[in-house]
Protein backbone atom coordinates (compact mmCIF):
# COMPACT_ATOMS: atom_id res chain seq x y z
CA UNK A 1 0.00 0.00 0.00
CA UNK A 2 1.52 3.27 -0.93
CA UNK A 3 2.38 5.84 1.38
CA UNK A 4 -0.50 8.81 0.22
CA UNK A 5 1.05 12.80 0.57
CA UNK A 6 -0.95 15.04 2.04
CA UNK A 7 -2.22 18.10 0.57
CA UNK A 8 -0.54 21.63 1.29
CA UNK A 9 -3.78 23.09 2.91
CA UNK A 10 -3.08 19.47 5.41
CA UNK A 11 0.49 19.39 5.56
CA UNK A 12 -0.28 23.44 6.55
CA UNK A 13 -2.75 22.61 9.24
CA UNK A 14 -0.71 19.79 10.47
CA UNK A 15 2.20 21.95 11.43
CA UNK A 16 0.50 24.75 12.41
CA UNK A 17 -1.75 22.99 14.93
CA UNK A 18 1.75 21.15 16.27
CA UNK A 19 3.29 24.49 17.11
CA UNK A 20 -0.09 25.18 18.70
CA UNK A 21 -0.07 22.67 21.16
CA UNK A 22 4.03 23.11 21.85
CA UNK A 23 3.20 26.80 22.63
CA UNK A 24 0.40 25.41 24.85
CA UNK A 25 2.59 23.15 26.56
CA UNK A 26 5.24 25.86 27.12
CA UNK A 27 2.82 28.97 28.79
CA UNK A 28 2.22 26.68 32.27
CA UNK A 29 2.91 30.08 34.20
CA UNK A 30 -0.77 31.28 35.49
CA UNK A 31 -1.02 35.31 35.39
CA UNK A 32 -1.72 37.13 38.73
CA UNK A 33 -5.59 37.79 38.78
CA UNK A 34 -8.79 36.66 40.55
CA UNK A 35 -9.05 33.50 38.50
CA UNK A 36 -5.59 32.05 39.13
CA UNK A 37 -6.23 32.54 43.12
CA UNK A 38 -7.03 28.90 44.50
CA UNK A 39 -10.33 28.69 46.28
CA UNK A 40 -10.56 27.50 49.89
CA UNK A 41 -12.93 24.86 48.95
CA UNK A 42 -10.94 23.70 46.43
CA UNK A 43 -10.52 19.78 46.75
CA UNK A 44 -6.36 20.27 46.29
CA UNK A 45 -6.67 22.87 48.94
CA UNK A 46 -9.14 20.66 51.15
CA UNK A 47 -6.29 18.19 50.87
CA UNK A 48 -3.03 20.15 51.76
CA UNK A 49 -4.76 21.61 55.23
CA UNK A 50 -5.43 17.43 55.78
CA UNK A 51 -1.69 16.82 55.08
CA UNK A 52 -0.45 20.07 56.96
CA UNK A 53 -2.66 18.60 59.50
CA UNK A 54 -0.96 15.16 59.52
CA UNK A 55 2.89 16.90 59.16
CA UNK A 56 2.39 19.09 62.24
CA UNK A 57 1.06 15.61 64.51
CA UNK A 58 4.25 13.87 63.64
Amino acid sequence: MGVTRLKRKDRKNKTTSRLEVQHLKLATNLEPGSRSKQSTKDQLAKNNAVLAELSKAL
